[in-house]
């Protein structure tokens, strides 16, 4: 098995500390992420981790940002940096809570300002298909958790953050390798519950 550079984006407000089962400071987001973290060591895989809010990402689009984001110029030394460790990766992983049916603000933030045409993707030709600049990119899987059942989710908001995050982002910059993995209702769940889906995580990227 070839071993992987796996970049990992994460958004949570309470960040990658809140992974153990502490009242007012408890995320099964950050749960997952020891869990998708610990296999992926134990798989021998390199681990790159961004966690948004631990950095104080700024998720907002100025307008200085925007007149050189049309430059292909980057002001924010963050998303200079980011930009460099995407370039890196050969999986990347996006984990994040569902709040108001899509991403939280700083993940959307982040494609915003990161994902800049001329750096990270070409647009050949105006209203063509986008041609992604992440050459080593292999694969890209997305963890989401969310309290919407899995069937309204589906069935009645049409599994929004696929289209937002693949087909609106990835696909349309020609990346076609795309995992997701969805919990939903956590928090009702047994804590028996809940070890087995973090252990099954854990298993599964262990063999990533």
């Amino acid at each position: 098995m070839t071993k992987k550079k796996v970049l990992i984006i994460f958004d949570h407000p309470y960040t990658a500390t809140a992974s153990e089962n502490i009242p007012h400071h408890r995320s099964f987001s950050a749960a997952l992420l020891a869990s998708v973290t610990k296999g992926l060591h134990a798989g021998g895989h390199q681990v790159d981790l961004i966690d948004l809010h631990a950095d104080g990402f700024n998720p907002v689009m100025s307008a200085e940002e925007l007149a050189a984001w049309r430059q292909r110029k980057i002001l924010d030394p963050l998303v200079k940096d980011y930009q460099m460790r995407l370039f890196e990766a050969d999986h990347i992983i996006f984990i994040f809570p569902i709040w108001w049916e899509a991403m939280p603000a700083i993940t959307k933030g982040f494609l915003d300002k990161v994902f800049t045409k001329g750096i990270i993707y070409d647009e050949p030709k105006p209203g063509r298909p986008f041609v992604s600049k992440l050459k080593k990119l292999k694969g890209v899987s997305l963890f989401t958790v969310m309290a919407t059942p899995g069937f309204f989710y589906r069935w009645i908001y049409g599994n929004l953050i696929t289209k937002l995050l693949f087909r609106g982002t990835f696909r349309k910059m020609g990346f076609h390798k795309l995992k997701w993995y969805n919990y939903t209702r956590m928090a009702d769940r047994t804590i028996e519950d809940r070890t087995k889906y973090l252990e099954q995580t854990e298993k599964r990227f262990a063999s990533l």
